[in-house]
């Protein structure tokens, strides 16, 4: 089925028992967030919220909760999407086989913006920002955000739809120092497509002109946040994946979206800002109060019987992990277009996905060389450090397979994999002083922080210990050793004061190590607060360890030293404990859990819900 709108897309899946209707009134503070936690850890249906406290319009969340259910939303068009993403990655493909692919051209000519006269019926009525569903996520919130907007700008040296940007960036509807319906706060982060807008505005010396788009088709939702190559436009895409042509009209000078169910207009102005956040965020923790662009509200328009779509974001895998493997699905092998020698590249969920990468390169530089070591990775390493969001990641692990097949996403199995080969005096690469993701705050500040290369290739030279090394009982101030997983172990200590007292105490925990020996067999060791925890999982491990340490602070070794300023080690130590600078970790409200289990006892909407 071709969804023309929204609520098309609700009568869909309730038909096919997808979805279920809350007639109870829910509390937009915090308790609708808290019921589609619970309902999407159960991996439960999408909710709609018939009767949403202080608001006259329905809402709607977990669409997108499984790829099960993603896939049979797109069920009509996605096929015809992977072709034409496959040609965009082949063009010869088309070239050599042309009959095949006339349906893949008449997909992408139906997915062209279609522009009409007038904006009815989004525009149908106006309304004001109080009437939204002012929904509150997490207890330390600033306000009301949106969590699925679908952010729209024009570039403005060349304005018109076809150079136009589509981005999901966060918006602050309430709270704060913003004046209630006449102003919101616009969170974008670094390397996304509206900054470029703004900045061409700025040098112009104008406002820039933006209309967030809320509801529609869920193609056009998905189009906002899908990794495409510049100057393919988002709405050419939605088209794409709705199998129906992005319906567009101006008013006012402002984009608006046809089929939207809710469309706000507004400008940010050069050198405007309001403190923005804090907001509970996708690696688990609070992203803080910045300065972010302020949006001046124009209008707030939506449709007759419009419905109020929303997702919750924290620690990992929340709803936006099936964005992920959607994504995923639609592209296919594109990475390997876009970098020559890489044959997958996967980003952690369970670490909050852009601190942590692991890859698979090849190596084809030097086959005459009896001793094998990478070469090629390292190339290729800079390449996928240099390219669009990737370049975000903290920790990238990567090797070539060499007589036996890898998969990124088995991953202790990769990790055991470079462990046994990598050379820990050479394969470790630093990148200081560099962007990291905007919600990171292991760095130095926003944005700011370091990167680090594990490259490995060649033959095994260790074997993992698969227990904890008895060198670990005899460290003073140093308690509680359990292993991860084979060759690496977490170890727990008191809680960290600063980097100046933790350079001492490295020092003393590296010569006690050093002079103990016995840790052949142990390459990677992990600082934490709590061993029981941090081993208690594979995702509390990648979590906490990759999310909590910056590279370059908070990387040590044993006998660690520098050649020509390249450090190595002899073993790895990773300090993952909470620094003072670091985000508070996302923590449910007990009475908010306590209020909203109404809804899951007998009789009531929610009773179905296996939790």
């Amino acid at each position: 089925m071709k969804y023309r709108n929204m609520e098309d897309c609700i009568n869909d899946l309730e038909q096919h028992g997808h979805l279920i209707r809350i007639k109870e009134e829910v509390d937009p503070n915090l308790e609708m967030a808290a019921i589609h936690m619970k309902v999407h850890e159960a991996k439960g249906p999408a909710l709609l919220f018939e009767n949403v406290k202080g608001s006259k319009f329905q809402a709607v969340s977990n669409l997108f909760g499984t790829l099960e259910r993603c896939k049979f939303m797109f069920r009509n068009t996605l096929e015809g999407v992977q072709r034409v993403m496959a040609v965009r990655d082949d063009p010869m493909k088309a070239l050599k086989t042309p009959l095949q692919h006339i349906s893949t051209g008449l997909a992408a000519w139906q997915a062209l913006p279609k522009q009409k006269s007038i904006s009815l019926p989004v525009s149908a009525q106006e309304i004001q920002i109080s009437d939204l569903p002012l929904i509150k996520h997490w207890p330390m919130d600033g306000g009301a955000f949106v969590t699925l907007p679908q952010v729209y700008s024009e570039d403005p040296d060349k304005p018109g739809i076809m150079n136009s940007n589509l981005g999901m960036y966060r918006v602050q509807l309430s709270g704060n120092d913003y004046a209630m319906n006449k102003e919101i706060g616009l969170h974008y982060q670094i390397h996304r497509g509206i900054g470029i807008h703004q900045a061409k505005a700025v040098k112009k010396g104008e406002p820039l002109k933006v209309s967030i788009f809320i509801g529609g088709p869920p193609a056009h939702t998905l189009s906002a946040v899908m990794p495409l190559p510049e100057g393919l436009s988002e709405l050419t895409f939605a088209g794409l994946l709705a199998g129906r042509r992005f319906r567009y009209s101006y008013k006012d000078g402002y984009c608006i979206s046809n089929d939207a169910d809710f469309v706000i207009t507004g400008d940010i102005y050069p050198g405007e800002t309001k403190p923005e956040g804090p907001f509970g965020d996708h690696l688990g923790y609070y992203s803080l109060t910045h300065e972010f662009p302020l949006m001046k509200v124009h209008k707030v328009y939506a449709k007759p019987n419009a419905i109020w779509p929303f997702t919750v974001v924290g620690r990992p895998p929340q709803e936006d992990t099936a964005f992920g493997d959607l994504i995923h699905e639609i592209t296919g092998d594109a990475i390997k277009q876009e970098i020559p020698g890489v044959k997958e590249v996967h980003a952690v969920d369970a670490a909050g996905v852009h601190p942590l990468l692991f890859a698979i390169g090849s190596e084809r530089y030097t086959p005459y060389q009896t001793v094998k070591q990478p070469t090629e990775l390292l190339t290729i390493a800079n390449r996928i450090l240099g390219t669009g969001q990737l370049s975000l990641a903290k920790y990238l692990f990567i090797t070539a397979e060499d007589q036996q097949p890898l998969d990124t996403h088995r991953e202790v199995e990769f990790l055991t994999y470079i462990l046994e080969r990598m050379n820990l005096q050479r394969d470790i690469h630093f990148h200081t002083n560099t962007t990291i993701d905007t919600l990171d705050y292991s760095g130095t500040g926003l944005n700011t922080g370091s990167k680090v290369v594990f490259a490995a290739y060649g033959e095994k030279i260790r074997e993992l210990c698969t227990e904890v090394p008895d060198t670990f009982k005899n460290i003073r101030g140093y308690t509680n050793a359990q292993l991860i997983m084979p060759g690496i172990v977490s170890i727990q200590t008191s809680a960290f004061t600063s980097y100046e007292e933790t350079a001492r105490e490295m020092q003393q925990f590296t010569d006690m190590l050093k002079e103990q020996g016995g840790l052949d067999s142990c390459p990677l060791i992990i600082l934490c607060d709590d061993s029981s925890f941090l081993s208690a999982s594979l995702s509390n491990f990648l979590w906490a360890t990759f999310t909590r340490s910056n590279p370059s602070h908070d990387m040590y070794g044993v006998n660690s030293s520098y050649t020509h300023k390249h450090w190595g080690c002899d073993q790895m130590i990773i300090d993952a404990r909470v620094k003072p600078h670091q985000a508070p970790p996302l923590i449910p409200d007990p009475a908010v859990e306590k209020s909203i289990e109404r809804l899951f006892v007998s009789g009531a909407s929610l009773a179905s819900v296996k939790i």
